[in-house]
């Protein structure tokens, strides 16, 4: 009988359990269910109450109201978008007394204690309903201090709060009020996000600022970036859409400073100084992209400013569109047909990228829009595609290992193959290509990052060594962009930075995530030694292959448990002891990442056959732990833990590298059959007819209790802690095969 699913629903029953045929189904699902999509961009006002570095809203109300009253009430509101009906965990320090609403409801006050320390957090889960939902604070102003940091429970978690204005429903932001004596009770008993709060109280929630007329009187560059050269020259660039049907066309210029008008990156008109220009232009029925390139006139004239214009036979004008928003923000769209960048010292054509910086040799700048203090802000609010994270890491390194290996197959083979490895290389390029971006938007915006949240604030080699080997590996034979930047970076995070203890092994000292603080895991075998193995090749250093051999010497000096041969899955230094829990995917990742360093590993290295013999005692130890179905379970020794995929995954790849490249030297049969066995119970118990993936546990803590792993730690569907190593498994194992 199937333990997830109802036996018919196996895909075993659709394909016998034929590897091939299985891997086809679980990729194609995969990628149907996450397809292709770019970041979502965002308006950001770039002024008020921002999210710091551990993601939490700073609302510091002395400083923005420092004249204001004692006794005195702001309200802060913001709407939180929820894909369900749930709850989220929130924190909240407050710097005096603070009260605050869900959709209406109170769900928190502050009292004397937890407004003792300003740096003390109190959290607590507020529910959510399916959509948008409003929270409101109140802060009262007192000697000792007036607003609160509130938000994510746990740094780095990326979610945020919109504003509830009216025209700024698209904006990441929190609405405040003036400082008051007096309590808005009806706003504090009818606070539902789904009106319109503005309508409701729309003198009491402040407007972001508008330009004003002596600004306007600048020209739209000049309000922008004002009409002082720097660098000795002033040059800034605007950039937008047309979608002009098939014609003639006039393109009109009135300009203030020297432009050059680009059409699809060919220049179609120029002038110097000001003035007005035309120019005749035939355009077929597609998606141009427009970009104006203009220098500052002399700053005496006070004005900067070029404006364009597409006019047809009929004397009516083509719109232009927004090149960021799109008909996920219309609001935006509308308001925003242009984004503009600079201040640069050289007028040059600057190739667009929605993910790149806007960059003339050295010189990368950002895209700001018509609007004071106002800003183009990137999000992936992508399920999956797009995301850098380790669990990505291993599902994207057996998406394009199949692809790999379909690419040598049939023209069917051929086909999906090369399907396969340009999704890859999508989302992969993606991550690249917003690097640069992502770093511009930590130092600017205040520190919390809607695209590389955990490289722009890493700590842990969870944050890096994945993601980053992955991207080494899809290197060799993808065009993914100037990955060279990010393999530095993550380079030389885990090299010089990732903390070590006094042997030179990794553990985890401080963390934004507090509870990991002081302990060594298992999983940081495959956080770190894949992306060593290709870094080392990369750079051409040996050094760096030592001291991936010289981690398993110390993780399994403090895990190892020679008692069952097992790996314990975490150590913890504040009780000097390891947890003696061999929890199942913490055990596959040590061997995985055994066989990916001895792949690597020169066959005369010194510490070669330690890493041998400890891969053989691993792997024996394992055989004993395989159920009579074929399953590896969550908790190695406790069978009545649930059948568990990825770690089952895991070791079926482990065996079957070992096999193959004669690592396994006794028993080879048994550990043949096993790997047999255990795919056979993989489609029988965890993969069904449409390629879902079931029986993955979920990203882990730790405890020093089995039982936690077993009954609290349960599994997911569909999870990338999974998807991948079960596809990495059948490669392996079809690799198997043909060495026979």
């Amino acid at each position: 009988m199937a333990y997830y699913f109802d036996d018919a629903a196996a895909v075993c029953n659709l394909n016998n359990s034929d590897i091939k045929d299985t891997l086809n189904c679980i990729s194609s699902t995969y990628m149907y269910k996450n397809p292709a999509k770019a970041y979502i961009a965002r308006p950001f006002l770039n002024t008020g109450i921002r999210r710091g570095k551990d993601y939490r809203y700073c609302a510091d109300l002395n400083a923005l109201y420092p004249d204001a009253e004692n006794g005195a009430y702001v309200y802060m509101r913001g709407v939180y978008a929820s894909a369900s009906n749930s709850s989220i965990q929130f924190t909240v320090i407050p710097y005096g007394p603070v009260k605050i609403w869900m959709n209406g409801k109170e769900v928190f006050a502050s009292d004397i204690f937890t407004e003792r320390y300003a740096d003390k957090a109190v959290t607590f889960s507020i529910p959510v309903k399916k959509g948008r939902n409003s929270i409101l604070l109140r802060c009262t102003k007192t000697k000792s201090g007036f607003g609160a940091e509130f938000g994510t429970w746990l740094g780095k978690l990326d979610y945020r709060f919109y504003s509830g204005m009216k025209g700024c429903s698209e904006y990441e932001g929190i609405d405040l009020t003036l400082p008051s004596k007096e309590k808005n009770t009806a706003l504090e008993t009818d606070c539902s996000a789904g009106q319109s709060l503005a309508d409701k109280n729309k003198d009491f929630f402040l407007a972001p600022a508008q330009w004003t007329d002596d600004e306007v009187k600048k020209g739209n560059f000049g309000r922008i970036f004002g009409t002082q050269a720097v660098f000795g020259r002033g040059v800034a660039a605007a950039v937008s859409y047309i979608r002009p049907l098939a014609g003639d066309y006039r393109v009109e210029c009135k300009y203030e400073g020297s432009f050059s008008l680009f059409v699809s990156g060919k220049k179609v008109l120029s002038g110097e100084g000001s003035g007005k220009l035309s120019s005749d232009i035939k355009l077929s029925g597609k998606k141009y992209l427009v970009e104006i390139v203009s220098e500052c006139p002399d700053p005496t004239q006070g004005k900067w400013a070029c404006d364009v214009a597409f006019i047809g036979l009929n004397g009516q004008k083509v719109a232009f569109e927004s090149v960021f928003f799109d008909e996920r923000t219309p609001e935006s769209a509308a308001a925003f047909p242009w984004a503009y960048t600079g201040l640069f010292s050289e007028a040059k054509y600057i190739p667009f990228n929605r993910s790149s910086l806007a960059c003339i040799g050295n010189e990368c700048r950002w895209y700001q829009l018509d609007k004071p203090h106002c800003w183009v802000r990137l999000y992936n609010e992508n399920n999956l595609f797009g995301h850098w994270n380790y669990p990505l890491g291993v599902t994207l390194y057996g998406l394009v290992e199949l692809g790999r290996k379909l690419s040598v197959g049939s023209e069917e083979d051929v086909k999906k193959g090369a399907r396969i490895k340009n999704y890859v290389k999508a989302h992969v390029s993606q991550s690249v290509a917003s690097f640069d971006y992502a770093r511009f938007d930590k130092a600017m915006f205040g520190g919390a990052t809607g695209v590389h949240h955990l490289l722009t604030s890493i700590d842990s080699l969870d944050d890096c060594g994945s993601f980053g080997s992955l991207m080494l590996e899809t290197s060799k034979d993808l065009d993914i962009g100037e990955y060279h930047k990010i393999a530095d970076y993550v380079g030389e995070y885990i090299v010089n930075c990732q903390d070590r203890l006094p042997d030179g092994a990794f553990f985890r000292k401080e963390m934004m995530h507090h509870f990991h603080n002081g302990t060594m895991w298992a999983d940081d075998l495959y956080m770190s030694i894949p992306f060593l193995c290709r870094y080392a090749k990369y750079t051409g250093k040996m050094t760096i292959l030592d001291d991936a051999v010289s981690q398993f010497e110390g993780f399994k000096k403090r895990l190892f448990m020679e008692e069952n041969g097992l790996m314990a899955h975490v150590y913890d230094f504040n009780r000097d002891m390891n947890t003696g829990v061999p929890w199942g995917r913490g055990n596959g990742w040590t061997v995985f990442s055994l066989t990916e360093l001895l792949q690597v590993l020169p066959e005369n290295h010194p510490k070669r056959e330690f890493l041998l013999s400890f891969y053989r005692t691993l792997c024996k130890a394992y055989l004993s732990c395989q159920d009579e179905k074929g399953m590896w379970h969550q908790v190695l020794n406790m069978k009545e833990s649930y059948p568990e995929t990825s770690c089952t995954a895991m070791f079926i790849s482990a065996f079957a590298r070992g096999l193959r490249n004669g690592w396994l030297t006794e028993d080879t049969e048994k550990y043949r059959e096993a790997c047999e066995k255990a795919w056979k119970a993989l489609t029988r118990i965890s993969i069904d007819v449409k390629g879902n993936v079931y029986g993955v546990c979920r990203g882990s803590e730790f405890a020093f209790n089995p039982r936690y792993y077993a009954e609290h730690l349960l599994p997911r569907l569909n999870d990338t802690h999974g998807i991948g190593i079960v596809i990495l498994a059948g490669v392996e194992l079809l690799r198997l095969q043909a060495s026979d």
